[in-house]
């Protein structure tokens, strides 16, 4: 897909961005190709610290940004990393901390209140009243404190999961650190639907085992030596909602046990071992860990599996969770939450680093994302392959996996740019699959893959590097989400980002504001939840608008049931339930003969809905 784009100058600086078609056609040339930078510098003077900003170029499609809201100090030149929702408020983490902002006008996002702790990668997540914060840096702190750590082995080092108390959301409360042995780099908080007395978080480590001398019990042996090894499992933290302060480890799964080595291509092996080596001084320079190595630390370096797992995403109101482990995407039954079980495995020469999982809402489907080079490496280059970095799609059948294709943001991006798979999640687009993704500094994508083997971008935004100078320098969005009404994106360098989606030939008016019915409390991505769509004239005019646009009924039927659903509307009471009955009956009678047979039934359910 990037020869196309190869021809044309990476280096053109557009003076704005550009007005774009808010239709069905991509607009050509792509106006992401070549976008001027914008860098970010701050200084000192008279000890008040300010920021001088360069304006980067920007590209939008289908999607309008709402605000930007610059970083501010202690936050400024430390990485910003995922979000997590609750309420009005949008708790960002970073590097130093986390800062939650006030969303509920999302033209002008206020911080409400900052925390800062030294960690890495400050992942969040919140609970009811309850904030969770990975960390993972051997500069992490059990105070919190920003004066780091030397020794090699310390009691006042911190590694693994923070517990906040935020009753008060301005005054939190810091009421448990649980260690764990390979510290947290991300975590999923899991609820059990049979289980309302506690609540499960999923520990992915990617460091080296930390010693024994340190955290007792920690191992790092082949497990044929030590049946306790910290290798080739995740673990699992039961959290008593009554008493969060005595949260506690209880089990270590096992999900990776006797997985071979996960095949590679020529091609890629070779990038693979100039990107370790880039990652690796990238991560020292950050006072970060190298990710962790095939055996840990002092264990055996044979070739093996995958040892830990990245990151998971659970959706308990389906039974699986979706594992993104290295060199594997799994899929796990997790009807007994405590004890995750792997079901399947999938591996793929293309793929290098599976990274993050998405499920669809009906859990038929699910995606991978690939962080090859572990987000700091230019992967959209119009000379970089398309699987590189990419999506890989499955289709999900009796707890079986089958590839369908993989999706890549389609625009070539310069060598300045960090550009690969990250995070992002669903749009709640009535009886579709559409997500919103991050791609660094790729910028964002919206893509529909209903069809997983034909997935087709819908909308994007990008900004330009955020520095031609520097290479290596990092920046983009980290993660973007759906979050009633609008997509909230953490922008690594730049600040926080919110976006509203807009009405185009691929999402008509009535589809986006049936997907606003859909209203969070809270919202951890990775702890996916079902969506249900509330009864409304929007989500059944959404349904007509699919049929209409995918020719699933006739022109005639699709007009008698628009004009039927704006008699009812004008109605009320008893006469419009009355109506609408009528209307839904009818409907499902015409569903008999339409071409799309299950699409005109929901919309007939959806009016019957209405009714009641």
């Amino acid at each position: 897909m990037f020869a196309a784009l190869a021809a044309l100058s990476l280096f053109a600086s557009p003076a704005v961005a550009q007005k774009l078609d808010m239709g069905t056609t991509p607009p050509s040339p792509d106006p992401r190709v070549g976008l001027r930078a914008g860098t970010m510098k701050t200084y000192d003077k008279d000890t008040t610290r300010r920021t001088l900003v360069t304006k980067a170029a920007e590209a939008s499609w289908n999607l309008r940004l709402l605000s930007n809201t610059p970083p501010k100090a202690p936050f400024v030149g430390v990485t910003h990393s995922d979000i997590a929702f609750t309420g009005k408020y949008a708790i960002q983490g970073n590097y130093d901390g986390y800062q939650v902002f006030d969303i509920s006008n999302p033209r002008s996002p206020v911080l409400y209140d900052e925390y800062v702790c030294r960690g890495s990668q400050s992942d969040v997540s919140v609970y009811k009243k309850l904030i969770f914060v990975s960390g993972e840096a051997t500069s992490g702190r059990l105070d919190c404190g920003m004066q780091g750590i030397t020794d090699s082995i310390s009691k006042e080092r911190f590694r693994g999961i923070r517990i906040f108390d935020v009753t008060n959301l301005k005054k939190p409360r810091y009421i448990a650190s649980v260690q764990t042995c390979r510290g947290s780099h991300t975590h999923t908080v899991v609820e059990d639907p049979n289980d309302k007395e506690n609540v499960y978080v999923y520990i992915s480590g990617s460091a080296g085992v930390r010693p024994a001398e340190e955290v007792a019990g920690c191992s790092a042996l082949d497990p044929k030596e030590d049946p306790n090894s910290e290798l080739f499992k995740i673990e699992v933290i039961k959290v008593p909602l009554a008493h969060p302060e005595q949260a506690r480890v209880v089990t270590k799964p096992g999900i990776l046990s006797e997985l071979a080595v996960a095949p590679r291509n020529s091609v890629r092996a070779a990038q693979d071992s100039t990107d370790r080596a880039a990652q690796a001084a990238a991560a020292l320079a950050r006072g970060l860990p190298a990710r962790g190595g095939r055996g840990g630390r002092g264990g055996p370096q044979v070739p093996r599996g995958p040892v830990q797992c990245h990151d998971i995403t659970a959706y308990p109101a389906i039974g699986y969770a979706g594992g993104a482990c290295g060199g594997y995407g799994l899929l796990l039954d997790i009807r007994d939450v405590a004890n995750p079980k792997r079901i399947g495995a999938a591996a793929d020469s293309n793929m290098s680093f599976w990274h993050s999982a998405t499920f669809n809402n009906d859990g038929t489907k699910v995606l991978f994302s690939d962080e090859w080079g572990g987000g700091s490496a230019p992967r959209c280059r119009s000379t970089d392959h398309y699987e590189w970095g990419s999506d890989a799609l499955f289709t999900i059948a009796d707890g079986k996996m089958t590839f369908q294709s993989y999706y890549k943001m389609p625009a070539a991006q310069t060598s300045f740019e960090n550009c690969v798979a990250h995070n992002g999640s669903l749009v709640p687009i009535p009886g579709r699959d559409v997500m919103v993704q991050a791609w660094y500094q790729g910028g964002i994508s919206v893509f529909d893959w209903t069809d997983a083997a034909h997935p087709k971008e819908i909308a994007f935004h990008d900004r330009g590097p955020i520095d031609t100078a520097t290479a290596g320098a990092s920046a983009g969005s980290w993660s973007v989400y759906w979050y009633n009404g609008v997509m909230v994106s953490s922008e690594i360098g730049r600040g926080l980002d919110i976006f509203e989606l807009q009405p185009s030939g691929f999402i008509s008016k009535n589809e986006l504001d049936a997907a606003k019915t859909v209203r969070f409390e809270y919202l951890n991505v990775q702890g996916q939840q079902k969506i249900v769509w509330p009864p409304s004239f929007s989500l059944s005019r959404a349904y007509l608008d699919q049929l209409e646009r995918d020719k699933g009924q006739s022109a005639e039927k699709i007009a008698s049931a628009r004009a039927g659903l704006s008699k009812a509307e004008k109605l009320s009471g008893k006469a419009r339930k009355d109506a609408l009955a009528a209307l839904s009956k009818e409907l499902h009678g015409d569903a008999q003969a339409a071409t799309d047979a299950p699409r005109a039934h929901k919309l007939a359910y959806s009016v019957g809905d209405l009714a009641k």
